[in-house]
């Protein structure tokens, strides 16, 4: 007889399978969902692994996080990420000043200039022509 690496409860069990059966997932939640369903179902680790394309390591992972946090396993935990320094409130500035009149003696605002502008007036303390350039390429 099989070992049950995963024991679902009634409920998560019926929530996976209406996950599976819509087809709207990530394919990350997706995977999870069907190994957590294959492991409840009596089959081995290594067997969920080899089926879905994933390491033993990777489904042993979903097992444990599902026996910790429950249906949350799902999603990926937050990560820290490196932190923002240039808020929405900075952005919109930048923003505004590329859409304001060029500076006299220009034709038109060049990234270089606008950089240098923004921390003229003290929007933010240092910046990039590129990451102005990425901020402006995101508005409409």
């Amino acid at each position: 007889m099989k070992k049950n690496h995963v024991r679902l409860r009634q409920a998560d069990r019926e929530y996976l399978e209406t996950l599976v059966a819509s087809g709207t997932q990530k394919a990350r939640v997706f995977r999870r969902a069907i190994g957590l369903l294959e492991l409840d179902r009596g089959k081995t680790v290594c067997s969920v692994a080899d089926s879905l394309g994933v390491s033993r390591v990777a489904v042993a992972s979903w097992r444990d996080q599902y026996r910790q946090r429950g249906l949350k396993c799902l999603e990926d935990a937050p990560r820290s990420g490196r932190p923002v320094k240039i808020d929405g409130a900075q952005r919109a500035k930048i923003t505004a000043l590329a859409c304001s009149e060029a500076p006299a003696g220009h034709a038109r605002w060049a990234l270089r200039l606008l950089a240098g502008k923004v921390v003229e007036l003290g929007y933010c303390e240092h910046i990039s022509h590129t990451h102005v350039g990425n901020i402006l390429k995101k508005t409409n």
